[in-house]
């Protein structure tokens, strides 16, 4: 598939009035546009079919080895299990916030093994399995919930930025990164650099999302935006963000647009890698849409039983990715009981690890607050810091003075 294969806006490079428009659908009908399952439709770009079974398409099909395929098996169960332990640990007061991917885990780890190691990422908040694949561990996300760092890991060694919280804030960093690859002459062949950045569907309604596809588009930065359409941003559906599906507003702004089946791990790969390819190789952005659902909460501070019918979820269970990729392996006979034994078996050790990392996680000292601010310290930061300690050893000689320690 190339850029030319995308349809354009119908009146690109004309002066006179628009075309007629056909009769303004009713609501039921964009509802159902926007709700379409992943059994159907021809925009739907899909490999493995939620029973298992692999299909081809004339654009996006793509040779995986037998090893690779185990391996994203392996990395989607050992995301989820961290993620589970991630929600649990919250619950028991560890964490003060977990934000869930479960349901996500074939959009991320798709998209993620599609990135090479020269390309950058920028996150939200959610990419626990875009994080794992670029070798961060899953302790090293706990700090953010625990609120004890912004993250960990060095974003310019892993070439993964550290989390966002404002929504869709990531997508102008990402375009500004972007733009400087290719002001810098990283673009042009197939070994240049790219950028993806991941954002949610409720994101696409913010001015910073927009504002970044218009200056990417402008300066052809190479830029894939990938968005996981995950049907809910937080209590509010995707219809009430959209009238149209959330991939083709990129005609509008002059790039492609491609909608994934989110849910199927080599449909997400081979989407991100060709998506990655023409960035590098200096055709400028597209947006991904990875048309897929969020099974838990929000977040553990959101009920989601207040706004969504069980019956939705219950639906969306039978395409779970995991399960996909299981049957194809047996089924196929790539994979036999022995290697599912085991990978179960590593999820136990890793959740082990990490719980085991979060109960004896040192508390920061007061400093830290002070000390991870600025790369040099300033007068009003050093008097700040000054001022902070003295009331804290105010209350420390009250403790001691009335005996108590």
């Amino acid at each position: 598939m190339s850029p030319e294969q995308w349809t354009r806006p119908e009146n690109e490079g004309t002066t006179g009035p628009p075309a007629a428009t056909a009769a303004k659908p009713t609501r039921e009908q964009v509802i159902a546009g926007l709700r379409a399952t992943s059994e159907g439709g021809a925009d739907l770009v899909q490999l493995l079919t939620p029973e298992g079974q692999r299909v081809e398409h004339p654009d996006f099909d793509i040779d995986i080895p037998d090893a690779e395929l185990r391996d994203l098996y392996r990395d989607m169960v050992l995301v989820r299990r961290a993620d589970r332990e991630g929600n649990a640990l919250q619950r028991q007061g560890q964490l003060g916030i977990w934000v869930p991917l479960l349901g996500q885990e074939a959009a991320q780890i798709g998209a993620g093994r599609a990135v090479r190691p020269q390309d950058m990422i920028f996150p939200s908040y959610r990419e626990h399995g875009v994080a794992w694949c670029r070798g961060i561990d899953p302790t090293e996300l706990l700090g953010v919930f625990r609120g004890t760092d912004h993250g960990s890991w060095d974003p310019n060694s892993t070439r993964f930025h550290l989390y966002t919280i404002v929504i869709g804030n990531q997508c102008l960093n990402a375009t500004g990164y972007a733009m400087g690859q290719r002001f810098e002459g990283k673009v042009g062949d197939p070994d240049g650099e790219a950028t993806m950045v991941f954002f949610g569907d409720g994101a696409t309604s913010q001015g910073d999302v927009h504002e970044a596809m218009v200056w990417s588009a402008v300066y052809d930065a190479p830029l894939v935006f990938f968005c996981q359409n995950n049907q809910w941003a937080i209590s509010e559906p995707v219809e009430r963000q959209s009238r149209v599906p959330l991939y083709r507003r990129a005609s509008g702004y002059g790039f492609p647009g491609i909608r994934v089946d989110g849910n199927d791990v080599l449909a997400s790969l081979a989407v991100a890698k060709w998506a990655l390819d023409e960035c590098r190789q200096g055709n400028g952005p597209v947006l991904i849409e990875a048309f897929t659902y969020r099974m838990d909460a929000h977040t553990t501070s959101d009920d989601p039983t207040r706004y969504r019918l069980a019956d939705e979820q219950e639906a969306w269970k039978l395409k779970d990715p995991i399960e996909r990729l299981r049957v194809h392996l047996v089924r196929e006979q790539i994979a036999d009981q022995g290697f599912f034994d085991g990978i179960d078996a590593e999820a136990d050790e890793l959740a082990v690890r990490l719980r085991n990392f979060c109960f004896n996680m040192p508390e920061p000292p007061p400093t830290r607050i002070f000390s991870e601010v600025y790369a040099e310290e300033t007068p009003q930061l050093v008097a700040q810091r000054e001022d902070y300690l003295q009331y804290l050893a105010g209350f420390a000689d009250e403790a001691i003075a009335g005996g108590v320690r």
